[in-house]
């Protein structure tokens, strides 16, 4: 028996790490891309900067689906300029309602300079305390990674994305050490 078509936690084949630490918040993602149990690519970019560069969103699931949020979220920004968590409500309450959205498999992270949220097809529009995002395959691996990593001293957000992320290409077997990285500052 195969999982629902639209169970996040049967996907697979990507990793989307967001932390937020000292002043400055890293996304990165990696760059697998497999088709069952084969690699088709591994220079996939899966962060992307939207909103003129002031927001970072990162994807886990399918690719035409996730490029179809991108593009909804970038609009929900132009009618909400830098009202992120008001965008995200919006675009999760579409996703949500809408008969076509509704079918979409993908998980969202976004992050301006301020918050980062989780976003779903269930409707959830989740900002975690910790302000550490894992999604995809690999990304609890990553997540709890990031959130040991987060304990030691010294480490800026960067640095804990990229070790933790590497810890996770080490764990699961559809995500890669080819990591995209972006980060953004807070405006304080």
């Amino acid at each position: 028996m195969s999982p629902p078509q639209n169970d996040p936690a049967a996907w697979h084949g990507t990793t989307i790490l967001s932390v937020r630490r000292g002043g400055l918040v890293a996304m990165a993602g990696d760059g697998q891309v497999s088709l069952g149990q084969t690699v088709v690519k591994g220079n996939a970019r899966k962060v992307r900067r939207i909103a003129q560069g002031r927001v970072l969103a990162g994807f886990a699931g399918a690719t035409a689906d996730a490029f179809t949020l991108l593009e909804r979220l970038e609009a929900k920004l132009e009618r909400f300029p830098d009202q992120l968590e008001r965008a995200c409500v919006e675009l999760a309450k579409d996703w949500r309602s809408d008969r076509y959205l509704r079918r979409l498999e993908a998980l969202m992270a976004v992050a301006d300079a301020e918050r980062s949220f989780l976003l779903t097809g269930q409707g959830d529009v989740l900002e975690p305390e910790d302000q550490i995002i894992g999604i995809g395959s690999g990304g609890n691996y990553a997540l709890a990674a990031a959130r040991a990593l987060a304990e030691v001293e010294g480490l800026s957000a960067e640095e804990v994305c990229r070790r933790a992320m590497r810890i996770a290409a080490g764990i699961c077997v559809y995500t890669n050490d080819r990591i995209v990285l972006e980060t953004l500052e807070s405006r304080k």
